[in-house]
């Protein structure tokens, strides 16, 4: 059992909130499906808490009311290895939900994703001058594209490297 599982609040959709990621994530699944008893403050019968897991990682989802949305405040990042995956997570995550800037969108049940290259980190973690144009690069983008990102940071590679 793992340590710390995310716990998501909904309004009324953790049930279809699980279920569409776990279509998302390949690997995912959905496990037990707690429902409200009579009397008690959601529906009856209907989904309270729903366990799923995407990627070997455990959540909980319940529907609890509106009063705690969402917020980009907290975001799940999603590394791929390739334009492919990046493309792949994005348009799937982004069903129904909206872009934002650098990566980063909103699904349709108000959850913030950061669709990113797994080799980001080593791509703002080179020479000053290469942190700066890739960052920059991903400043001006939406969906990230890992072609431009790897040509900025070979474009402000060192002097001497390019000769």
């Amino acid at each position: 059992m793992q340590k710390i599982t995310p716990f998501l609040w909904f309004d009324t959709q953790a049930e279809e909130a699980a279920s569409f990621y776990t279509r998302v994530f390949k690997d995912g699944s959905i496990g037990h499906v707690a429902r409200y008893p009579e009397g008690t403050p959601g529906p009856e019968g209907s989904a309270m808490v729903v366990e799923f897991k995407i990627m070997g990682q455990d959540f909980l989802a319940l529907n609890g009311g509106p009063l705690f949305p969402h917020s980009p405040a907290i975001s799940f990042v999603v590394s791929c290895e390739d334009q492919e995956e990046i493309d792949y997570y994005w348009d799937a995550l982004l069903e129904g939900g909206k872009p934002s800037q650098c990566g980063w969108l909103e699904d349709k049940f108000g959850v913030s994703w950061q669709v990113v290259p797994s080799i980001l980190g080593q791509l703002t973690s080179g020479t000053p001058a290469q942190s700066k144009a890739v960052m920059g690069a991903v400043m001006q983008m939406v969906k990230l594209d890992l072609a431009t990102l790897r040509e900025a940071f070979a474009q402000a590679a060192p002097a001497a490297a390019n000769a």
